[in-house]
């Protein structure tokens, strides 16, 4: 299985999500979107595409160039029904490739551990990481699955499956975000040690749940 991977290379790893996706016969080859402010993505049509998040804005003028080489991937990976994942920034990505509104949260988003309202029992109500001051509306002709009090959390649209949450997050990954997002921790008025002491003790279940979520995305459960 040949998944292809954009994402940045300040944040490029795939977690529980590329775990998953691994054990299931996966190989990766991974696209950086600094590198799409001047090159197009590679030709040829992978099997499954996975969308990772990223610090930037969809909206930004500033990465433009790169948000609309990747949009109009998607666009064409959706157009041949190959599966994508999108993650955060990849969710919102998706939303806006297909005519969703992508906008900053004057509440401020959403970071740290949260549940979902799940529609569809495929897709677990967590809790997972969050970590994101954008929030997307649901593009036409898609199916929201989930939600949260700031937006929509999750949807579906054909072969492509959107989530605004985190199942990917591993303790090391989100101990990462938590040195470099001091700022945001504090904002928020987040226990920086209590928040990385519950990755560990949800370690388990988190796995658990990407497992779920790839699982049922690749059977196209999410389908729509």
């Amino acid at each position: 299985m040949d998944v292809l991977v954009i994402g940045n290379r300040e944040d490029p790893e795939r977690g529980y999500v590329g775990d998953a996706l691994a054990d299931r016969g996966a190989t990766f080859r991974e696209v950086w979107r600094g590198d799409l402010m001047t090159e197009d993505l590679p030709a040829g049509t992978p099997d499954v595409v996975l969308v990772l998040g990223s610090e930037w804005h969809v909206y930004d003028p500033e990465v433009r160039p790169a948000v609309e080489r990747e949009i109009r991937f998607l666009r064409q990976a959706a157009a041949q029904e190959v599966p994508v994942l999108g993650i955060c920034f990849g969710a919102q990505v998706l939303a806006r490739a297909f005519g969703g509104d992508v906008r900053h949260d004057p509440g401020g988003g959403e970071v740290g551990w949260y549940t979902v309202d799940s529609d569809d029992p495929a897709l677990p109500e967590g809790p997972y990481v969050q970590w994101h001051s954008d929030v997307f509306s649901v593009p036409p002709g898609a199916v929201e699955l989930a939600r949260s009090p700031v937006g929509p959390q999750a949807f579906a649209l054909g072969s492509a499956f959107a989530v605004q949450f985190h199942p990917e997050v591993t303790p090391q990954i989100l101990h990462r975000w938590a040195v470099g997002g001091h700022a945001t921790i504090s904002r928020w008025g987040l226990d920086r040690e209590r928040l990385l002491a519950e990755a560990d003790e949800r370690a388990e279940a988190s796995r658990g749940h990407a497992e779920a979520l790839v699982e049922a995305f690749l059977a196209g459960e999410f389908r729509r």
